[in-house]
């Protein structure tokens, strides 16, 4: 839909309103898998198989991602939807291979016994985990190109039924289990995981429909903008490495951690204090396919879909603000997160080092949606590079070099990288 009017802020506030809600319900998963699995036999065994299997199944599904966004930018006409359909489904066979390739037992030793260097009870669980999980990354693939053309076409309501959908799914499997199977909790969460996915990604391709069939309905000219197949791997191959590249942040922060002052401390609070971050950072996920759809519409909704990012900026940094400098922050951390005093009073300047944290994803993400509106992914990848970057010279100073606390030091590197993310891509919010 195109228009000379710029869109209003409510259009934009209720296109966005379903997309945030996904990302917030999507963060439920974790912490009611982990709470089933704590309350299985072999608690400490299953968390750990459970925690490395999932890490591995989102590093292979790191390539597909950006999918969503793919098809939010570029399906503009059916023979456009023909061509990144068939991107996204060979996408999809070679991750599943590269899973394939992970559990053959030779690589599966080589990589988690000998360089991981993982208890043979922990072995045994993670690799029938992450066989379990094998349809996760292809599952994640399809659903995110189907739930871009939702987006696309203005039907973000049906992208948050599918994540009801999954929830549901994924919850009635795990309760199930846990109350009739006597099953390994890394198994069971991994069951519980795949149905999920699998069950959302039908509901996406079922909910997508009529979407489809405008597509099929736009006039025959319309293919003469479709992007080759060339193209497609030009716009999306710096996609891929960016949230490949993104996902090596944690596991170096959890390395340089265990080299740190305080290192057991920052690593039971680290975990407490992400969750809360992500919970405000959602917003900005969220808006990056909102604002590729509304400059899809028109160049004069660039002010307002700017000028929206702003506010939403400023209002989720200042609420995670509001907590980590009132007593709030005790209430979080002790009240709902179960941390004791002296782990809450750790906790606190962390978190407050990443306050600003949640303005900056908003921003990003509306960097990255002018980009990849105009069809310019490669300074996202360089974008990217630099925050890892940063992130690692930020650990080296601020643990080797200034001895500062573990957790402390993660806070402060990683809003140092974000930061150097943003700048590097400061012009991209200029008009041309």
């Amino acid at each position: 839909m195109h228009t000379d009017q710029p869109v209003r802020f409510t259009t934009i506030f209720r296109f966005w309103l379903p997309l945030a809600a996904t990302w917030l319900m999507m963060a439920v998963e974790g912490p009611t898998l982990a709470a089933l699995i704590a309350r299985l036999a072999e608690p400490k065994y299953n968390l750990a198989a459970h925690g490395v299997a999932f890490a591995f199944a989102i590093i292979v599904e790191a390539p597909v991602i950006m999918m969503m966004s793919a098809s939010t930018a570029l399906v503009n006409s059916q023979e456009a939807c023909r061509r990144l359909r068939r991107f996204a489904m060979a996408l999809n066979v070679f991750i599943s291979g590269a899973m394939v390739l992970i559990l053959l037992p030779p690589v599966f030793d080589q990589l988690f016994r000998r360089l991981i260097g993982l208890e043979p009870e922990v072995l045994r669980l993670t690799h029938r985990a992450l066989l379990i999980l094998l349809p996760w990354p292809a599952a994640i693939g399809y659903r995110r190109f189907y739930q871009g053309i939702l987006i696309r076409s203005g039907r973000t309501r049906r992208v948050a039924y599918g994540t009801v959908t999954r929830l549901a799914a994924m919850l009635g499997t795990a309760f199930a289990l846990y109350r009739l199977a006597d099953l390994p909790g890394a198994w069971l969460g991994a069951i519980a995981l795949s149905v999920g996915v699998c069950v959302e990604a039908v509901a996406s391709r079922f909910m997508v429909a009529d979407a489809l069939r405008e597509l099929r309905e736009l006039p025959p000219e319309a293919d003469d903008d479709a992007p080759s197949y060339r193209e497609i791997l030009r716009f999306y191959a710096p996609l891929a490495f960016t949230t490949t590249i993104a996902l090596a942040v944690h596991p170096m922060v959890t390395f340089f951690m265990g080299q740190a002052p305080a290192s057991l401390e920052s690593l039971a609070v680290l975990p407490v204090i992400g969750a809360l971050v992500f919970i405000f950072r959602t917003p900005g996920l969220s808006y990056q396919e909102v604002a590729i759809t509304m400059l899809g519409r028109g160049e004069q909704n660039r002010r307002p879909v700017f000028r929206f990012a702003v506010l939403l900026s400023f209002g989720a940094a200042g609420l995670l603000t509001l907590i980590a400098f009132t007593p709030l922050s005790r209430l979080w951390f002790e009240g709902v997160s179960g941390l004791t005093p002296e782990l809450s009073t750790f906790a606190r300047p962390a978190l407050q080092a990443l306050a600003l944290m949640p303005g900056l994803s908003v921003m990003l993400s509306l960097q990255r949606a002018f980009l990849m509106h105009k069809r310019k992914t490669n300074p996202i990848t360089w974008a990217t590079f630099l925050e890892v970057g940063g992130t690692l010279a930020g650990l080296l100073l601020t643990i080797k070099g200034l001895h500062l606390a573990g957790a402390l030091a993660a806070s402060f590197s990683l809003m140092g990288g974000r930061l150097l993310s943003n700048l590097f891509l400061l012009p991209a919010l200029r008009r041309k």
